[in-house]
């Protein structure tokens, strides 16, 4: 990945909640037929040592988990927010005009090798974290121990399960730090008035790097 210097973001603590909050990875993968690309929540997993792993599954009918060579390395890429930028944000639009558009956005990616899992206690304990990070957020979560006994067990045949202890994990995080002052100033207050989701995360990430804080991907 392309990585000017003032958009290099390393710090795991951001990285991991960034994974976290957007679990929805693109999985770059390698056979003998070429680079492939497949959509996998994928969660988190800290080992007593320290290492993290990223574990999820994919349909048993997907050829990637035969096909993928498992002796090349695999990417998994996590985006978070994104937005277009107007240079009519910016103060010094008046002064000279000599601005343009640019495009904010935070992304991780994850690299190690990937492993094909299929034991059924670990296929058990991947599906409670998988939901349990995302039911920790309902009023009422739903737990895979709520289903009829059996029924987990039979609808894991048609899955399998993916492991990938992280070897590198690297951040970009583009909120305009390479704009003056009152141009990034100008896109905080520019974002916010577009009123969405995107817009209003991607203005507290602008906000945030003024401010000099750990931005909340």
């Amino acid at each position: 990945m392309y990585q000017p210097a003032h958009f290099i973001e390393t710090r795991p603590e951001v990285l991991h909640a960034l994974v976290r909050s957007h679990p929805l990875a693109t999985l770059v993968t390698l056979s003998a037929k070429g680079l492939d690309a497949n959509h996998i929540p994928l969660v988190l997993r800290a080992s007593a040592d320290g290492r993290t792993s990223l574990v999820g599954h994919v349909a048993r009918a997907n050829p990637v988990w035969k096909d993928t060579d498992l002796s090349i390395p695999v990417l998994a890429i996590f985006q978070g927010p994104q937005h277009y930028i107007s240079p009519g944000w910016y103060a010094t639009k008046a002064e000279h005009g000599k601005v343009v558009p640019t495009w904010n956005y935070v992304v991780a990616h994850a690299h190690g090798t990937a492993r094909v899992m299929q034991e059924p206690d670990w296929m058990l304990d991947m599906l409670n974290r998988l939901t349990d990070s995302q039911e920790s957020r309902q009023a009422s979560p739903w737990r895979v121990g709520d289903a009829p006994s059996g029924y987990i067990e039979k609808l894991a045949r048609g899955i399998v399960g993916i492991e990938i202890p992280i070897d590198r994990l690297e951040g970009k995080l583009k909120a305009s730090q390479d704009e003056a002052t009152p141009d990034r100033y100008g896109t905080v207050k520019g974002l916010q008035s577009n009123n969405s989701n995107q817009s209003r995360a991607m203005a507290e990430l602008v906000r945030s790097a003024l401010a000099g804080e750990a931005p909340k991907a």
